[in-house]
């Protein structure tokens, strides 16, 4: 028993492994329970909602060969995230629950963070105590205390929050439980004085498996060979673990290599601006910063944001700034904890601080900007494996008893807070307006999410905020064009439209709402040209080819718009707009034939879609097929039972078939629900006089 459990400080009983195991996966669901009926929030909706990888119909080999976020590897636009375990897992979720329905995923989160919180009893034990084994060969803990405190602290710890409340946090939490499998399997390569190369090699494929969930995955080989250094029992076959890991380590990283196809990928200035700093100075300065702030996320995790990107965290451009205090202050703290792990007279202090210096700094490193540049300032998530580090450390510290308690209590609360917040992306995005002011991206999702529930109102003033904040934003250009275009607003609407477009030439979606506002402004060629843009940088964009149609309809160009609008039922066979704007070109300018055909072509595709319906229904009728164009009437009508038109056209039909009380019913459904709709009073009228000639006497 280590000297540190036996102080009065941890104010824990000694419980036996499975109730240590136990309390703290109880204790990590309370913290996180509160989050497992949340929504599909902030990057969800790329990974998962958007994700055509996690549905039954798309080849299972496509999660070997996309990326996280579903895009071909080999595509230079691709974020190089290669994580198809993650994926599978993301797949396996919308099969049990039959579709994309948040809870199962959350469920899943949830449950996996208590597992490997209560897996890190184990971690923290060999780390701190050792490798002992008794009679049966099970490893056993000489710091039951200690690693339940350290297990604690990270079963609770806030900055775990995204990982746990936002799904694709799946990859972190896959990472850690691979990780930890993979270092306490090659621990079992060491019982009874033998040393196993068969758990060697499992704890390699484990590793591979972690890396296959998160890149991360790889930084257990390090732990594990520092694990050696500065452990007796396991210098028994050290060259040929070194040789086994070694190898294994490189083979992995070629094998990441050759997966990145194209390269690393390409990142700007807003996703991470100290790496694009010219002076290298600056940009050492800035990193460690970076540095400095994380650790503060470690230590005092109250201010907590999705993304800290956009002016959230503003550059350090001189060396008169006062944030340089930040830096000083970490590395003096670091030094001191390095000079201990390597100077002090205790032995067990020594081992202690040095591996949770290891398991808090290695996991980071990817992240660090050192070996390649990542896209993003600070996130969160990537703290969650650095985080049992820092939790090893402080459980390690001589904290008071009192402080120990009232430091739990304060996590368990502050997690969840945090988890509540996560659960819909209208409070997640408005916490951060108070932690973040400066962001626009901040800024630019809560204008979105405003905008998504109808309040464009609004939603403008956080867009034009966002453009505030950052001239450039062309994402708040657009959508805020979009609402001044929804709201007449055009001049405006083309001035932010023409601006998104010059800043990113490439920005098909800005350039197809140009269009669509040149289109409304009268100026057609420019409408003509900027729609054709669109297409240019975006080959298979049917709403921009249906916005096409649209425009050389209104110039009467009909065999340009009926080009365009089967361009995009080919790239979307179920485009309804187009196939029903087809439909009625060709009835409008006589070419029934052709119209029916077109029509009974999408219905074979939309067969329940009662525009499509209603347009065949009213060709039908002027080829006097009223039989079924009564029949496609009706249905149009079960569907959509308050569509006055239907009712109206319908009258119409039943009046030249001669069926005129039908006409009559229909004629007055449609007037009591639309009184105003045009030509349907004129034709009411005309029937009943009709009916009245028919009901006098005949002389």
């Amino acid at each position: 028993m280590i000297q540190n459990d036996q102080r009065p400080g941890i104010p824990l009983p000694k419980l036996a492994p499975v109730q240590a195991k136990v309390t703290v996966a109880l204790v990590a669901l309370l913290c996180f329970i509160n989050s497992y009926d949340g929504e599909f929030v902030f990057d969800d909706s790329e990974a998962i909602v958007n994700n055509k990888d996690l549905k039954p119909t798309t080849p299972l080999n496509n999660i070997w060969n996309n990326d996280f976020w579903g895009s071909n590897l080999s595509s230079n636009s691709s974020h190089k995230s290669y994580r198809p375990l993650t994926v599978l897992t993301f797949r396996l979720n919308y099969l049990l629950a039959g579709g994309l329905h948040p809870v199962g995923f959350h469920v899943l989160n949830i449950i996996l963070h208590a597992v490997i919180s209560a897996l890190m009893i184990d971690v923290f034990a060999i780390l701190i105590g050792g490798l002992a084994y008794d009679v049966k060969g099970r490893i056993l803990n000489h710091a039951p205390k200690t690693s339940l405190l350290a297990a604690l602290f990270f079963a609770t710890h806030p900055v775990h929050t995204e990982s746990v409340a936002g799904i694709v946090g799946r990859a972190d939490l896959l990472c850690a439980l691979f990780f930890q499998l993979s270092f306490l399997t090659y621990c079992k390569a060491f019982n009874r004085g033998r040393f196993s190369v068969q758990w060697v090699v499992v704890s390699l494929l484990l590793c591979a498996a972690a890396m296959l969930c998160k890149e991360q995955g790889i930084t257990v080989l390090v732990q594990s060979i520092f694990l050696c250094k500065v452990s007796e029992i396991l210098r028994m076959g050290l060259l040929t673990r070194l040789a086994l890991m070694g190898l294994g380590g490189l083979l992995m990283l070629y094998a990441r290599w050759r997966i990145m196809g194209t390269g690393p990928p390409a990142f700007t200035e807003v996703d991470n601006p100290a790496s694009f700093a010219e002076n290298i100075f600056l940009r050492m300065v800035n990193y460690n910063y970076y540095y400095s702030l994380n650790a503060w996320l470690l230590l005092c995790p109250w201010w907590l944001c999705f993304d800290w990107s956009m002016g959230c965290v503003p550059l350090i451009k001189s060396a008169t700034d006062w944030r340089m205090v930040w830096l000083l202050l970490l590395w003096c703290i670091l030094i001191g904890l390095i000079s201990q792990a390597l100077c002090s007279q205790d032995s067990q202090r020594r081992r202690t601080l040095t591996l949770g210096l290891v398991l808090l700094v290695v996991p980071f490193l990817p992240a660090c900007n050192i070996f390649f540049r990542v896209g993003f300032v600070i996130a969160e998530r990537v703290l969650y494996l650095s985080s049992a580090g820092y939790c090893l450390l402080l459980a390690y510290s001589k904290l008071l008893c009192v402080s120990v308690l009232a430091l739990l209590c304060v996590c368990v609360a502050r997690c969840a807070l945090r988890s509540h917040q996560w659960r819909s992306e209208q409070s997640l995005f408005t916490s951060a307006l108070s932690v973040c002011p400066f962001n626009a991206k901040v800024h630019y999702n809560v204008g979105k999410n405003l905008a998504d529930r109808g309040n464009s109102t609004a939603a403008i003033a956080y867009y034009r905020e966002a453009v505030r904040l950052h001239p450039t934003y062309v994402h708040a250009m657009n959508n805020l064009g979009n609402i001044l275009k929804e709201r007449n607003e055009l001049i405006e609407a083309e001035q932010l439209l023409s601006k998104a477009v010059s800043i990113q030439p490439d920005f098909a979606a800005a350039w197809m709402n140009l269009g669509i506002v040149q289109n409304s402004l009268q100026k057609f060629e420019e409408a003509e040209q900027s729609y054709w843009n669109a297409i240019r940088f975006r080959k298979k964009y049917p709403d921009c080819y249906y916005n096409l149609g649209r425009l050389y309809a209104d110039l009467n160009r009909h065999v340009d718009a009926l080009n365009a609008w089967r361009n995009a039922t080919v790239l979307k066979p179920d485009h309804s707009l187009a196939w029903n704007n087809m439909v009625i070109l060709l009835d409008n300018t006589g070419n029934l034939g052709q119209a029916e055909l077109i029509g009974r072509e999408a219905l074979r595709l939309l067969p329940n879609d009662h525009t499509i319906m209603f347009s065949l229904a009213n060709v039908l009728g002027k080829l006097q097929k009223y039989k079924e164009s009564e029949g496609f009437f009706l249905h149009a009508l079960r569907i959509n039972p308050n569509a006055a038109s239907c009712h109206g056209n319908l009258a119409v039909l039943y009046h030249r078939w001669g069926k005129l009380e039908l006409a009559k019913k229909h004629y007055e459904l449609s007037l009591k629900l639309d009184p105003e709709a045009p030509g349907t009073r004129d034709n009411y009228n005309m029937l009943r006089r009709k009916l009245d000639q028919l009901k006098r006497p005949t002389p």
